[in-house]
């Protein structure tokens, strides 16, 4: 149980987190509160209202989606950290499909700043310049617009990839760029 104190803030948006992942459809400031054992009232001295409650929780899934391309980008070969990359996109989808699905939802849902998934996109965009500099922008594009497709259709259950094909897909793209 959350008490009145400095926390109260992550806490609020760790219960929402929880609250998604286990299936809840409709978070409701009231929902978190009560889930953190805190007044109704309590989570409007941290979000003026629910959009800005699930901005927050989407600006958290991002930061914890960079830290997992940070991880798999740690190979020394471009090529390959670039395509674990992409598989540690596709499992942070598979892994926490609410909280994935949320952080692309549409502005009118959550006040989602833009900076938020800046950071991953970021890493992203500095490995592929690694495998393709030509490519600039465009690649970095290009290969998120397919990983984020990948990731997607899996969750949507429009493919029924395993992960060697996934990994497979993703060395083809990669060696795409490199040969441009």
């Amino acid at each position: 149980m959350v008490r009145e104190r400095a926390d109260l803030r992550e806490a609020l948006i760790r219960e929402a987190i929880v609250l998604l992942g286990a299936g809840e459809t409709d978070l409701s400031l009231r929902s978190v509160a009560r889930a953190a054992g805190v007044s109704a009232m309590a989570p409007y001295r941290h979000f003026s209202d629910k959009a800005a409650l699930l901005g927050a929780v989407a600006a958290q899934g991002f930061a914890e989606l960079r830290q997992d391309l940070e991880r798999a980008d740690a190979g020394a070969d471009a090529a390959d950290a670039l395509v674990d990359q992409g598989l540690a996109y596709i499992a942070f989808a598979q892994r926490r499909p609410s909280l994935f699905r949320l952080m692309f939802a549409s502005a009118d849902l959550a006040c989602i700043p833009h900076e938020a998934g800046r950071g991953a996109y970021e890493i992203l965009a500095r490995r592929v310049a690694g495998v393709a500099p030509h490519l600039g922008d465009l690649g970095s594009l290009a290969c998120w617009g397919m990983v984020h497709g990948l990731a997607t259709l899996r969750l949507d259950r429009r493919i029924d990839a395993e992960p060697e094909d996934l990994r497979a897909a993703l060395v083809l793209l990669t060696q795409a760029f490199a040969k441009r």
